[in-house]
């Protein structure tokens, strides 16, 4: 696990699920927990900024008729339903907390179901970063956040889920996931774990390159 060859991806940071007015804002039951997950989110992101690595948002938008979904069913189906993540509505913007970062965090564009590879020009440019290791943060932990974990594991990534930094539609799938499924393919740990790590092996890294001259 190489954290100096990182991407930190965040998945879904926006305004239907963050924002109490978002048509999907209820459809995650840890509301209580979401301004912290979001203070957690952000501490990563400053620290990888500070570390000179790749942060990458990829948000997923539809058309306003939805033409990009056909006959979709459970979630997918409940975003055309609710006429949430249009293109061009306030619930499909990114939140305001990460465009403050402005171009320090890359947007790909072209997520229009679960898996953010998918559609997307994710792949290529982790590998023109020549990242090795993914650190996924963001909504929901079932559905987007594990199927783009799993689809880095295949696609060769090491991937790392901050647990805090992951918000589920329940506490009890939150926890489920956590204990039950990420550990399967991945590597889980707090944020504060991750941010501490990172810390050290950019220091490391550092002091070798200046020992080197």
């Amino acid at each position: 696990m190489k954290l100096a060859k990182s991407a930190l991806v965040l998945i879904g940071f926006q305004n239907d699920y963050f924002d109490e007015g978002g048509a999907l804002y209820t459809m995650i039951e840890e509301r209580d927990v979401m301004p912290d997950c979001l203070q957690r989110t952000m501490s990563l992101i400053d620290a990888f900024i500070a570390a000179e690595l790749p942060v990458v948002s990829t948000p997923i938008v539809f058309s306003p008729d939805y033409s990009e979904l056909d006959r979709p069913i459970g979630i997918l189906a409940a975003i055309k339903e609710f006429g949430a993540l249009r293109r061009g509505t306030p619930g499909g913007e990114t939140i305001p907390q990460l465009k403050s970062y402005g171009d320090e965090i890359t947007e790909l564009p072209g997520k229009r179901g679960l898996n953010a590879f998918s559609n997307t020009e994710l792949n290529e440019f982790l590998k023109s970063k020549d990242v090795e290791t993914l650190v996924i943060c963001g909504v929901i932990a079932s559905l987007c956040v594990d199927s783009t974990a799993r689809s880095g594991i295949d696609y060769g990534y090491q991937v790392i889920l901050p647990h805090d930094c992951i918000l589920g539609r329940s506490k009890l799938e939150t926890k489920f996931y956590r204990e039950s499924i990420f550990p399967l393919y991945a590597h889980v740990m707090t944020s504060s774990l991750l941010t501490s790590r990172l810390g050290k092996e950019m220091k490391s890294r550092k002091s070798t390159i200046v020992t080197s001259f």
